[in-house]
């Protein structure tokens, strides 16, 4: 089969090498997109392991047009039984960037009615829609005139992995967490802190990839377990497969904040996640916080200023970058923040950065190497032991 896995922009590589390692024949990058070749193995996996994916869609009917009329005929002439029936509720999530279709709520409308118009003529009933929870949801992409209809396997968006109940301001997506900490190339072999943990997205997160913990619940009902082909004794093999591979914590995970809320928030959320005795909690204040082992990985979602003066903010990220290089040398600290000017006074030099969103805001993320001395002699000592 020809799959496509949505994702986040920026983290196409690294989604591409979840699938890779998964297995994925055909591995192509697109914009917030990979799209790969796999069975219908593959395709439950995906659901189930993958921590970058938004969705797994499978291209069912491909045709070109330039009218409205054309575009009707053309839904029309894919034989809708095959992935549908009467009994099913259905949605559209189109996604269009033509001049031939302007408006992406009219033509996902002419597709609906295309659908259900086919089964009136051939039965005397339509299936109704369901824009909220369907049985069958479908995706419509039209890049001028080139239309691609595919079939959602996932359902509900694969970053809600039903563990976040309590939430805090401006929370780090589930999805987002896990590909930082995949472009960290952690997997549990140093410990991980997080020390403004807000809802405690990152930590449950990194105790997850740790522990090789899927990120989606087995008992979670996917889109897929509604398709007449659905074959549970290949999905139990799977699952199984899956709790085999899990193992206890190879490492220590921190999480703390100086907002009393947010470490409740973190603590409700990791017991949901059945990670409560994996996380080492407290209410610290960054400030005042002292490295809890010789080295790690330090990884931060702070405030980017939308409750703080801009000459606030500055200090608070100037007071950031002090206790990193003061305090927590021999670390490596990573940091996400869409205040740009902000950034800057950290007063490091970061080894590595690029651009990610958190929801529609467009953000740096950047890696620090910490070290005692002068920049000059810790590269000269890298270059030294290379």
């Amino acid at each position: 089969m020809q799959l496509i896995a949505k994702t986040f922009q920026g983290l196409e590589e690294v989604l591409a090498k979840e699938l890779t390692d998964m297995g994925a024949e055909s591995v192509q990058l697109l914009t917030r997109a990979v799209q790969f070749a796999g069975d219908k193995k593959l395709l439950y996996r995906a659901n189930l392991e993958l921590t970058t994916a938004l969705r797994i869609l499978m291209p069912i009917h491909q045709f070109y047009c330039k009218t409205e009329n054309h575009f009707y005929r053309s839904v029309q002439d894919f034989d809708w039984s095959r992935v549908m029936d009467l009994n099913d509720t259905f949605a559209i999530d189109p996604v269009v960037r033509s001049q031939y279709f302007t408006h992406s709520k009219y033509v996902s409308l002419k597709m609906k009615d295309a659908i259900a118009d086919q089964f009136r003529d051939k039965t005397g009933k339509r299936p109704s829609v369901d824009v909220d929870n369907p049985t069958v949801r479908l995706q419509l992409h039209i890049f001028e005139d080139n239309c691609t209809i595919l079939l959602d396997s996932s359902g509900e968006s694969l970053h809600k992995r039903g563990y976040r109940e309590a939430v805090v301001d401006a929370p780090a997506n589930e999805g987002l967490a896990a590909g930082m900490i995949k472009i960290a190339g952690w997997e549990g072999e140093t410990d991980f802190l997080d020390p403004m943990c807000g809802s405690g997205t990152l930590p449950i997160e990194a105790a997850k990839i740790a522990r090789r913990i899927p990120p989606q619940s087995p008992q979670r009902r996917f889109a897929f377990h509604h398709w007449d082909d659905f074959d549970k004794t290949l999905w139990d093999e799977i699952v199984e497969a899956a709790r085999r591979h899990i193992r206890p914590l190879p490492c220590k995970i921190y999480a703390s904040d100086n907002d009393k809320k947010a470490v409740t928030a973190t603590f409700h959320n990791a017991r949901n996640a059945g990670l409560e005795n994996d996380i080492a909690l407290d209410r610290e204040s960054f400030e005042y916080l002292k490295p809890p082992s010789e080295a790690g990985l330090l990884m931060m979602n702070p405030p980017y200023d939308e409750r703080l003066r801009q000459e606030d903010v500055n200090a608070f990220y100037a007071m950031i970058g002090e206790r990193l290089k003061h305090q927590f040398a021999g670390w490596s600290a990573w940091i996400i923040s869409s205040n740009t000017e902000a950034l800057k006074h950290i007063g490091l030099r970061p080894s590595k950065k690029m651009i990610l969103f958190n929801g529609a805001l467009e953000c740096r993320f950047q890696k620090f190497d910490l070290f005692k001395g002068k920049r000059n002699e810790h590269l000269a000592a890298k270059d030294k032991e290379a």
